[in-house]
């Protein structure tokens, strides 16, 4: 589920801040009061996570993990390394 951070139209609150977030099923009905004090919110746009490029394995590393290994010799022909 994705997060969504809201911030309240005017105002502020002692319960939540003036702003929170939430986690929410994308299928939910789009939030429009505070869960906590019942004003008027809104949602913001915030900033996302995405995977990080990560370096290629090397033939130890995968050797590591326990995957087999080949070298290609010939056309379609292999050997394990």
């Amino acid at each position: 589920m994705p997060l969504y951070e809201y911030e309240l139209c005017d105002g502020n609150c002692a319960a939540c801040g003036g702003q929170f977030t939430l986690r929410r099923p994308i299928t939910a009905p789009e939030l429009t009061a505070c869960p906590a004090c019942r004003k008027p919110v809104r949602k913001v746009i915030s900033g996302f996570s995405t995977p990080h490029h990560l370096k290629p394995l090397s033939t130890t590393d995968a050797k590591k993990a326990g995957f087999s290994v080949f070298k290609r010799v010939n056309k379609g022909e292999y050997e394990r390394q």
